[in-house]
């Protein structure tokens, strides 16, 4: 047909899927070039398909999507492209496209097998819904019958993925055991179909089942190698070894002829278990069953086929097995793991990435991390464990094991009562038994303890070395460690109760019990504690001194000695030379890494970079070691050799040292450079391995903290933005595929968020900030700093009900929160409910007095509610606190600021000047010992009205130089202000020009005008700026100019942070108001003033003289009275007003009191004897 063709387009495509069939990579390269060729004139469905066919077979997934994409725009009728799409997304691991396809296969087709297929798939392996998938399963079977009641092939081969994942789900065996029943009764000639149900009935446990469809199986052909396989394994089962290790004999002479099988090796590993062979030969045969197992798998996309041939089912068998050999406490913290604890973490993880519903895997990588002493890591997942399946007495039972680790004895118990209820056989267990005595020891009950003990060694074959158990292989010596864990337990019971001479006695039954076996050293080492316990630690070492190299557990006595030479005899050359033994005489990589360890734990670092070089040497690839090394050099501040060693090792392959390069790099300040590494770890192809896709994560973000010190923020935030959509990825899938990690990888999201926010506030797009606040909190939703950063913003923007909100958010779980409580109270002051702010603050300082920070807050809050006479109890407070407070810089300013808002400039500048130095407090002193000097009787700068009320002393010679000093002082005082922030340096610029106009010369006034101007034009609303405008124009006399600066200022909303500068303001628009006898308006200002600051006399003395100027003696006085009070009486021209208007109001004795105290404080200010005192004291005469 194809030559009768002629080159026809047709032909061409017919012939290139030929070449497909041939399976060859030379054939699929050319069938790809003829249906590219046959697309040249349009788009041709069968060639479409076959390139994609193709695309796929050379494992180039995006590109096959891409024309199958094609195919689907063109003809979106044409079903086979959404099945071929959904296979090409499961390939690419994206589920979620893979369902979505499936269930868009679904709406146009209710009975699609592939599409029903995979959504039983999907509900069984990621998301390990029994119910769902059973169902579904149920309607591919309805589906079968209907669209293919006679392709017994289909049945088959829809059963292998299925009974292989589901964790010995009895629902779901029975399902494809029907299947498959149907399968073989179509075709009863099928040796593969009663192999497949062979199989499938030892997964239900049904031996004599499978060991009949095995039978059945090898009759229809005797060279069915896994049926044979199967039958042997039947045999183990049953116990028959001799006639099973017969078999493996004769298999193991014929296998060159057929391939090497995993389940075979495995067989045999098994064998030597029952047969109890050494431990090295059972591990090197299972080591080989992994790989010959995994070597199947390379290059397999993921799809059915895959679910198949991983087979996680006897994937966990092996596992178990392993896990015999592993120890069964947790690893202690710097103790390197198990290799068979790596082994089981490596294959565990493949399983969970691809079958994350497997519970079954999910504990036994709980059961790893809990072995390896990552016990958070362990609850984490075993929580996910209990949410799916909250019957799961496995998983109680290591939860209890967990909970006992963290120290949580009531927890661990309720875990233990749990476990009980849901498997009553537990008892029958020496673990359960073990784990409830030691939770009793634990919360000291001691006598239930020993009671719990004496059941466990009552227990069938606890006196016997050689129990069998209930586990199909299990190693007896497992079960020798557990008993012995008891004895072990039971002596240190009896000796925490006082009784030694029973504690000695089993542990005299421990010794005759385990003589002769592995477990023989564990004993010594026992009896070595109970000596030690006694105090005599020369005996402790004699025991242990007589262990050889050649003795299990040897490293461990080595350890306890190396224990009691550092920790009861402080000898520390002692201490090191027991792991120098260990290397020494047994040289390996374990070895040399605890020789390392040990010298990092006596400090010496340089020693133990060259033990991490030996182990490094023995095991180039392990990345542990090489970062040991890495970390060990930057222990020694030896940075450049750090990075030399770290480049090397990037040179030689070892990528997985990148990051921690670039961080030393970015230690050094050599920001270019750990740019350029972490760029290098980012330039790679498309990933979609989760532990590639975290690595790339934590890389964007330290690459986005490397922007962020180069001052390149827009670069800093792509790299945030490109780690948030990585990390979005990761957590859809870090979930299923890896529970224990998932609250480090939330952490990590809102860590990101948090930092994406910074950069938004820094931007001045609050919005923006507050958005990726609140995702951070649905990341991590306790984060205290998040919700702390979040109340700020809002308290910024001024939505102060948010802000009181996330306040007490805060506040719920630490009620101690400082920055927490100062915010409420930053609020009540805002609200000007200053009692509140000020109830706030007085709590704070009284748990900790010695809080200068709250001090001073209370100081200014206190101010403003006119009660400043409630300070001085707060400094003795924190005298009473801290003995050396007068020595504090904190003490020293806020002891100025009280004594400055007082009225007493001199001795406020006298303190200030004792905290200018510091580097917390220096910089605000500095600021208010600069406004001290250039206005230090906090006049209204630039006002008329009281300017010549004292005008012989305003002219004095004596002020005029005063004023110059004190200008000098200022000017002097500006060099030193170092201010770190763009509102810093704006504020140093208004300080200096506060100067200027304090030399009241024209051309210093005209030049601070225009930087007031320019500052004010640059930054939008700037109080500081336009005030200090105002000031210059009233001191050029240019009032009018001036009144509309502090018109402007005056309608805006008031605000904590310029509350001086609108106070002044509005004092300075008050006073040209009066000058222009516009009193009502005058009135409005000053009222505004005092609402803010109950304290502030200026306000009350303008108050005073415009009552004065409308003749309200009475009130005038009242109101001078107030700016006397608030002002310490040290202001004589307010005394002198005050006397005044007592004078007018006939309050003569009153007059007489202010006239001597303004005497006594300056005897000869003017007028004041001669104007009121000789008045009122004639006034009062009869």
């Amino acid at each position: 047909m194809i030559k009768m063709s002629n080159g026809s387009k047709e032909g061409q495509v017919l012939r290139a899927w030929l070449d497909i069939t041939r399976g060859k990579e030379p054939y699929t390269k050319k069938a790809l070039r003829s249906f590219e060729e046959g697309l040249e004139n349009g788009n041709d469905i069968f060639a479409l398909l076959g390139k994609a066919q193709c695309l796929e077979m050379r494992q180039n997934y995006l590109g096959a999507l891409e024309t199958v994409n094609q195919i689907i725009v063109n003809f979106p009728s044409f079903l086979p492209a959404f099945v071929q799409k959904m296979k090409l997304q499961l390939a690419l691991q994206d589920w979620d496209q893979t369902i979505e396809i499936a269930q868009r296969l679904m709406l146009q087709d209710k009975q699609n097998v592939e599409a029903l297929r995979m959504l039983a798939l999907y509900y069984l392996c990621r998301e390990g819904d029994i119910e769902k998938a059973t169902a579904t399963l149920e309607n591919l079977a309805n589906a079968l019958d209907a669209m293919e009641p006679q392709n017994a092939q289909l049945f088959y081969k829809i059963t292998r993925a299925f009974s292989r994942t589901c964790g010995r789900n009895q629902l779901i065996l029975q399902k494809t055991q029907t299947l498959l029943e149907r399968a073989f009764s179509l075709t009863p000639q099928q040796s593969e179909y009663a192999t497949e149900l062979g199989y499938q009935m030892l997964l239900q446990e049904k031996v004599k089942e499978a060991k009949k469809w095995y039978k059945i199986a090898l009759n229809l052909e005797e060279t069915n190698i896994t049926a044979l396989i199967g039958f042997i394994q039947c045999q183990l089962i049953e116990g028959q070894l001799q006639d099973a290790g017969h078999q493996l004999e004769f298999l193991s002479e014929v296998q060159q002829s057929f391939g090497k099988y995993a389940e075979l090796t495995y067989l045999h590993a098994v064998l030597a278990m029952k047969k109890n062979k050494q431990q090295e030969e059972i591990i090197n045969l299972l080591n080989d069953v992994l790989d010959i197992h995994f070597s199947q798998l390379q290059d397999l996309p993921v799809g059915i086929e895959y679910f198949e041939k991983l087979n996680p089912d006897f994937l966990l068998e092996i596992i178990i097995e392993y896990l015999n050999f592993c120890p069964m406490q947790p690893a202690s913290p710097g103790k390197p793991l198990s290799p068979f604890l790596r082994r089981c973490t490596s294959v565990l993880e493949t399983i969970v990435r691809t079958v994350p519903g497997l519970l079954q895997a999910l504990f036994l990588i709980a059961k790893v991390k809990y072995l390896s002493g990552d016990i958070e890591a362990a609850y984490n997942i075993l929580q996910h464990c209990l949410e799916h399946n909250s019957s799961y007495a496995d998983a109680y039972l290591l939860m209890a094991q967990v909970y006992l680790s963290q120290e949580k004895f009531q927890l661990c118990s309720q875990s233990l009562e749990l476990c009980l209820s849901y498997n009553f056989k537990v008892r029958e267990d020496p673990v359960y038994h073990l784990i409830k005595a030691q939770s009793q020891k634990k919360m000291g009950e001691t006598a239930e303890a020993i009671k719990t003990l004496h059941m466990a060694m009552s227990l069938p074959g606890m006196r016997k070395t050689g129990t069998s158990s209930k586990s199909k292989f299990k190693n007896t010596e497992v079960d020798a460690s557990h008993r012995l864990s008891i004895f072990l337990e039971l002596v240190e019971v009896h000796r925490l109760n006082g009784e030694q001479h029973e504690a000695a006695k089993v542990l005299q039954d421990a010794i005759h019990e385990f003589s002769g076996t592995s477990e023989e050293l564990r004993v010594t080492i026992a009896n070595a504690d109970l000596v030690l316990a006694q105090g005599d630690t020369e005996q402790a070492l004699n025991m242990l001194r007589n262990v050889t190299s050649e003795q299990p557990y040897f490293i461990e006595a080595k350890e306890k000695m190396a224990d009691i030479y550092l920790n009861h005899r402080k000898e520390k050359m002692l201490y090191i030379t027991c792991y120098r033994e260990i290397a020494e005489r047994m040289p390996s990589t374990r070895s040399f890494l605890l020789l390392g360890d040990a010298y990092m734990n006596i400090q010496e670092p340089e020693e133990a970079i060259v033990a991490y070089e030996q182990a490094l040497n023995q095991n180039p690839k392990d990345g542990t070691l090489a970062s040991k090394v890495g970390k060990a050099l930057v222990k020694t501040h030896n940075y450049s050799k750090a990075v030399i060693y770290y480049e090397a090792a990037l040179k030689s392959g070892q990528n997985y040292l990148c990051y921690d390069l670039a961080e030393l790099l970015l230690k050094m300040k050599y920001y270019d450079k750990a740019e350029k590494v972490l760029q290098h770890a980012l330039a790679h192809e498309p990933v979609s391995e989760l532990s590639a896709l975290i690595e790339d994560g934590r890389t964007q973000v330290l690459l986005a903290k490397v922007y962020t010190k180069m001052e390149r923020p827009g670069d800093a935030v792509t790299s945030l933005q490109q780690a948030r959509e990585l990390q979005a990825r990761v957590l859809k899938r870090v979930q299923m595929e890896q529970p224990d990690a998932v609250p480090a990888q939330k952490q990590l999201a809102a860590e990101i968020c948090a930092e994406m926010a910074k950069h938004s506030v820094a931007q001045r797009d609050y919005e923006k900030a507050i958005k990726f606040y609140r995702e951070a909190l649905v990341h991590c939703e306790t984060d205290n700093k998040i919700i702390l950063e979040l109340a700020r913003l809002y308290l910024a923007r001024d939505d102060l009900d948010a802000c009181l909100r996330h306040c007490a958010l805060l506040l719920q779980t630490d009620q101690d929160n400082e920055a927490a409580t100062m915010m409420v109270a930053d609020i009540m002051f805002r609200k000007q409910e200053y009692e509140q702010a000020v109830f706030h603050l007085q709590q704070l300082l009284e748990r900790k007095p010695d809080n200068y920070m709250t001090l001073s807050r209370l100081i200014d809050f206190l101010r403003r509610c006119g009660k400043l006479e409630d300070v001085p109890r707060f400094f003795l407070l924190a005298e009473k606190h801290n003995f050396r407070a007068k020595l504090e810089p904190g003490y020293q300013y806020c002891k100025g600021l009280y004594l400055w808002y007082t009225g007493e400039p001199n001795d406020a500048l006298r303190h200030f000047n004792k905290a200018r130095k510091d580097s917390e407090w220096g910089q605000n002193a500095l600021y208010n010992m600069i406004e001290i000097c250039l206005n230090p009787d906090n006049e209204t700068v630039g006002g008329e009205v009281f300017e010549n009320l004292n005008g012989d002393l305003g002219n004095s010679t004596e002020k005029q130089e005063s004023v110059q000093l004190a200008v000098r002082t200022a000017e002097k005082l500006l060099k030193e202000l170092k201010p770190q922030t763009v509102e810093g340096h704006v504020q140093l610029r208004i300080l200096e020009n506060y100067c200027l106009m304090a030399t009241k010369q024209k051309s210093n006034v005209e030049q601070a005008l225009n930087t007031f101007t320019e500052i004010a034009t640059s930054e939008k609303d700037h109080i500081p700026a336009l005030l200090g405008m105002a000031t210059a124009y009233m001191i050029l006399k240019q009032t009018p100019r001036a009144r509309n600066q502090l018109k402007r200022i005056a309608k805006m909303n008031w605000n904590p942070i310029d509350a001086e500068d609108f106070e002044r303001s509005w004092l300075l628009l008050a006073d040209i108001y009066i000058q222009s006898a516009k009193y009502d308006m005058a009135e409005e200002l000053l009222k505004r003033c005092l609402h803010h600051n109950r304290s502030c006399c200026k306000a009350y003395e303008y108050m005073g003289y415009v009552m004065e100027k409308e003749q309200a003696y009475t009130d005038a006085a009242l109101n001078y009275e107030m700016a006397w009070i608030h002002g310490s009486q040290a202001n004589p021209a307010v005394g002198y007003k005050l006397a005044f208007n007592y004078l007018k109001a006939k309050r003569y004795v009153d007059a007489i009191d202010v006239c001597h105290q303004v005497l006594q404080a300056h005897p000869d200010y003017p007028k004041i004897r001669k104007d009121i005192l000789d008045k009122a004291c004639a006034a009062v005469r009869p």
